[in-house]
């Protein structure tokens, strides 16, 4: 459906409806298939985020933003959005999508998500090479 007035420009109307439908559809990491100690590693358009799940909407965080500040930090996840203003709170990270922290922090849009379940030196090597990955990309640009 495109927006009066817009057809011309190709813009298309997102209603509740529509995001709803396009979320279902989304391969998404969820909050409740998450265990504590499961760690999410996010890759941005800019940078690489390290989430451990605490249990519940609890997360320690590093990478990214985070990195600027005290790391890790404790913070709670609100979800993720379509780069507007509705939020689907269940999820954790979705390709394509841009996540939202608690302390009102939101990404660039989400690359690529790994989910790490349990803990250990596998998950410290997987961040250690995915952050290699990105400062790669980041010096070809």
């Amino acid at each position: 459906m495109s927006v009066t007035g817009h057809e011309k420009s190709g813009v298309r109307a997102r209603t509740l409806t529509t995001i709803a439908r396009c979320a279902k559809r989304l391969p998404v990491t969820r909050k409740r298939d998450l265990e504590p100690g499961d760690c999410v590693i996010v890759s941005t358009r800019n940078s690489v985020y390290y989430l451990q799940a605490l249990g519940g909407d609890l997360f320690h965080a590093s990478g990214g933003w985070f990195d600027r500040a005290a790391s890790p930090r404790t913070v709670t996840v609100n979800g993720c959005t379509f780069g507007g203003s509705v939020i689907c709170t269940d999820i954790v990270a979705a390709h394509g999508l841009f996540l939202e922290f608690g302390n009102r922090v939101s990404t660039t849009r989400i690359q690529e998500v790994r989910v790490l379940m349990g803990s250990g030196l596998e998950m410290q090597h997987s961040y250690n090479s995915l952050m290699a990955r990105c400062v790669r990309k980041s010096a070809s640009r």
